[in-house]
């Protein structure tokens, strides 16, 4: 009995095709490469990116004009500080500024620290010492004015019914010093040291009082301030 042997053709193995430049898998992965790189590169710019602010080269007080020589210029990162509240230095600071409020040695200027000279309610009043300054007394530094009294006169002290107006009494808290001449400088006076504070003007009256009659007035630091 023939029996016929029925030939199957041999399985043929699909190829694999490379994919071509219009593929839109490979279109796909290529943007998302790119748009990483992109973002990556845009963000390290950002983090290194700086703007010029002014900062004080030495305390600024209450009145003083802000001119370039006075200020320095630091670069500042973008998101680090608040950079609308400062002054910029791509410009240059306004036009007959004054500073309104003190401004320590190093600190960016704030932009609500400059004012016109109208806006300065403070003024500037020399109070001599009879002794040696103390360290914290430099300029923008917070004082205290002090009324010391003429000691009593010999017998006086021991009565017990005296005036309590004898003792020493405060006479303005949180003055800023404006100005420190040593005995050295051209302006002392007798070898003294003579500090200038600012006086806000309603407390003029009583400062001035305390500087013409009998008695002294001492100049006490606010610790801490002067630093």
């Amino acid at each position: 009995m023939d029996t016929t042997t029925l030939e199957l053709p041999a399985p043929v193995a699909p190829r694999l095709r490379r994919p071509g430049w219009r593929d839109p898998r490979l279109l796909a992965g290529i943007a998302m490469v790119a748009g990483s790189v992109a973002l990556g590169s845009w963000a390290v710019r950002a983090a290194q990116a700086t703007v010029p602010v002014y900062v004080a080269r030495e305390a600024l007080v209450p009145g003083d004009s802000v001119s370039v020589g006075r200020l320095a210029v630091v670069d500042v990162r973008l998101g680090t500080v608040d950079l609308d509240r400062y002054v910029r230095a791509d410009a240059s600071p306004p036009a007959d500024a004054v500073v309104l409020r003190t401004v320590g040695a190093g600190e960016l200027v704030p932009r609500q620290a400059l004012g016109d000279a109208a806006d300065v309610d403070v003024r500037p009043v020399s109070v001599p010492l009879d002794h040696a300054p103390s360290r914290g007394l430099v300029v923008g530094a917070s004082v205290d004015l002090w009324f010391v009294p003429e000691p009593a006169e010999e017998g006086e002290g021991d009565d017990p019914a005296a005036a309590p107006g004898d003792e020493p009494r405060e006479l303005v808290a949180g003055l800023t010093v404006a100005e420190v001449e040593t005995p050295d400088g051209a302006f002392g006076v007798g070898g003294a040291t003579t500090v200038q504070v600012l006086v806000p003007a309603d407390q003029l009256p009583v400062v001035l009082r305390a500087l013409a009659g009998p008695g002294r007035v001492d100049v006490v630091p606010v610790p801490g301030s002067g630093a």
